[in-house]
């Protein structure tokens, strides 16, 4: 995600916070900032769903991902997904 009028990293955990809070309330999946922490203009967040059921996990996560969006506190610029099956 990108800040554009954001001028502090104080202001981007606000931001964070706000995200991950929002997330967390409404979806059941682990969600942490993992990356960009010292640039105050990025923001890189990692979400985790585990299940036994692929197409669930792919959906939830596209879920998460459009809600995040919709949220309109920072633009996305990027998204990779990743699932992973034994």
């Amino acid at each position: 995600f990108l800040l554009h009028d954001n001028r502090s990293l104080k202001g981007k955990r606000k931001v964070v916070r706000s995200m991950v809070d929002k997330v967390r309330s409404r979806f059941n999946v682990g969600i942490a900032e993992v990356g960009a922490n010292d640039m105050w203009q990025r923001i890189e967040l990692g979400i985790c769903a585990v299940g036994n059921d692929t197409r669930f996990i792919d959906s939830s996560l596209n879920h998460v991902r459009d809600f995040l969006d919709s949220l309109y506190l920072a633009e996305m610029v990027d998204s990779e997904m990743e699932i992973f099956s034994t």
